[in-house]
């Protein structure tokens, strides 16, 4: 199986050495890297009732995740990377969760067309399904992540 994520963490890698500092790949890089792996790691069996899933790192610093169901019912989580604080992730290499972090209630999480009534609320970690991500591929999402942080912070 081929690693959609490892050209970025050998890019990284490689600059780091000959440059001998920290490489900072630039924001299109990462916002296009990041949003990718995530895509492509996604686990939609996780949620089979899933119509549509529209999950990205927008250019203005943004993450957004929309899930959308056959009911019609949508789900909303949206917060500013300034506010990322960490990712961690449960389980195995071929079916887990990543856990986006923030430190205080600032991911948005909204509801519409809900039977049960349309909800906003506040939430500090969003848990999303993977499938098929190693180690190595967490961790270079995770750097990507506080490298979008830190250039949210100096904007």
């Amino acid at each position: 199986m081929s690693n959609p994520c490892k050209p970025f963490v050998l890019l990284t890698v490689a600059t780091a050495v000959l440059c001998g500092f920290k490489a900072a790949p630039d924001v299109a890089q990462l916002l296009g890297w990041s949003n990718h792996c995530l895509n492509h790691y996604y686990d939609q069996s996780a949620d089979t009732k899933l119509k549509k899933l529209d999950l990205t790192f927008t250019d203005d610093y943004f993450f957004r995740l929309r899930k959308t169901y056959q009911t019609g019912k949508q789900e909303y989580f949206s917060m500013k990377m300034h506010s990322f604080d960490d990712l961690d992730y449960s389980g195995s290499p071929t079916s887990g969760t990543l856990i986006i972090k923030t430190k205080a209630d600032d991911i948005i999480v909204q509801t519409y067309n809900d039977r049960q009534g349309n909800v906003d609320s506040m939430a500090t970690q969003l848990n999303i399904p993977v499938k098929d991500m190693d180690v190595e591929q967490v961790d270079s999402l995770r750097n990507a992540l506080l490298s979008l942080k830190e250039a949210a912070e100096a904007r």
